[in-house]
């Protein structure tokens, strides 16, 4: 009796884990191995050296990019962080009705809608030399020439970032926050805590599930992107993402591999340090 119960447990957790092999393990596993093989200007051929990370390793290039990757995530996290906690704040305890909860929610995730490339490139209008804000803030007489740096720079790298991933900060927030006991918070009013050490010592620490859900979200998102930094840099700025792209049209695939495994490690590195602040499955 055992036994059966035994096989049968097995025969339904098979499908799900014949899909995570196929589509999660098995490619992985080629990435790697493809990661050590050779390549030279006309050819790859398969072998087992380490030229490729010795290569990285040794290239100044490669610190900058990765310098360059973790500033725009960090940038980009506090600022979604800001905007998305703020929101989820307001719909989850300052709307009292449910039907206008799920209506503001629902318009938050209007501009999902549409293609992330297309909200990303309409920056690319209002940002540029004579866009619609250098010639609003000429109107205004607050500059006398435009702007260079609104456009094909870090600010509209990040700018676009904001833009495109914030939601993925609200969601796991809200979701977190509308769980919270309003008795608890009333019971720290009742205590003569004020809005602030509410906010501090009561809804931020039942919220840090959701704030880390949200954080893994962003910052695999932003260092694992490289369409938006080619797009709104003009080409001028690069991260690991275009790093891997440039190898990649350049058929150096070995050397992309490489680059990938380094960047895989390195985000599951930054996940696991964000899981020992707050252990997601016990709190959730």
């Amino acid at each position: 009796m055992e036994k059966t119960r035994n096989l049968v447990t097995y025969l339904q957790a098979a499908p799900l884990a014949v899909v995570l092999l196929g589509f999660l393990i098995a490619p992985i596993v080629m990435i790697v191995i493809v990661s050590f093989w050779g390549a030279t200007e006309f050819s790859i051929y398969p072998a087992f050296q380490f030229d490729n990370y010795a290569f990285l390793f040794g290239s100044p290039v490669t610190y900058k990019v990765f310098f360059a990757t973790f500033k725009y995530a960090i940038i980009t996290w506090a600022l979604t962080l800001s905007i998305g906690f703020t929101i989820a704040y307001f719909l989850a305890f300052h709307i009292r009705t449910q039907a206008i909860q799920t209506v503001l929610f629902l318009l938050c995730t209007i501009p999902f809608l549409t293609s992330n490339i297309i909200r990303m490139i309409s920056w690319i209008p209002f940002l540029g030399r004579n866009g619609i804000a250098n010639q609003a803030l000429i109107s205004w007489g607050v500059i006398d020439v435009p702007l260079e740096w609104l456009l094909y720079s870090d600010f509209a790298v990040i700018l676009a970032f904001v833009h495109l991933y914030t939601l993925f900060m609200v969601v796991p927030i809200f979701n977190t926050m509308i769980r919270i006991d309003k008795s608890l918070i009333e019971a720290a009013y009742d205590n003569g805590a004020s809005g602030f050490q509410t906010l501090k010592h009561v809804i931020i620490p039942l919220t840090k599930p959701g704030i880390m859900i949200g954080t893994i979200f962003v910052v695999t998102l932003v260092m694992g992107d490289f369409i938006t930094v080619r797009f709104m840099s003009g080409s001028q700025k690069a991260n690991v993402g275009r790093l891997i792209s440039n190898d990649i049209s350049l058929l150096q695939y070995p050397s992309a591999a490489a680059t990938a495994v380094i960047l895989l490690c390195t985000v599951l590195i930054v996940i696991g340090v964000l899981l020992r602040f707050v252990n997601i499955r016990k709190e959730l």
